[in-house]
């Protein structure tokens, strides 16, 4: 179970005094936690399940993607290499994600379908890829299957 392993990398993190990893783990078991009470209310420690470890994992990685480009912009190199580093660990608790063929090959037949309401499409897909690809991801790709037709 993702909840038993992020709490064992914890506890290792402490020992090895890995302050990074385990600042990182940290707020994905704090926003694992603001899921949980959401979700399961006074319950929330007994029913949290591997799908909310993903869920938190997909919030701050988006976060650090995000703060990525946003340093990038601004010429911060320091802080890009940390929000690397911090990704790189929240990423090892997400599903592996698809590769550009693999998307491209699911797309395809939703592409040649003639659809013409982007959401519509991007909903589909979304429910074909099942959160093996970030929806901007699959967006950009969209966008450039139907720019070819």
């Amino acid at each position: 179970m993702l909840i038993k392993q992020l709490h064992e990398d914890l506890a290792a993190s402490l020992k090895r005094g890995d302050s990074v990893r385990v600042g990182t783990l940290r707020l994905i078991l704090a926003e694992l936690g603001n899921i949980a009470i959401t979700k399961y209310g006074n319950q929330a420690d007994a029913n949290v399940r591997d799908a909310d470890v993903v869920e938190a994992a997909k919030k701050l990685a988006k976060r650090h993607r995000e703060s990525i480009e946003a340093f990038e912009k601004g010429n911060r190199q320091d802080l890009v290499a940390k929000e690397k580093e911090q990704l790189a660990i929240v990423e090892r608790f997400l599903p592996t994600q698809m590769s550009e063929e693999e998307l491209a090959e699911i797309l395809k037949p939703l592409v040649a379908a003639g659809e013409q309401n982007f959401g519509l499409l991007m909903r589909q897909a979304m429910e074909k890829i099942k959160g093996q690809a970030d929806g901007g991801r699959v967006a950009e790709i969209l966008k450039q299957m139907i720019a070819a037709e």
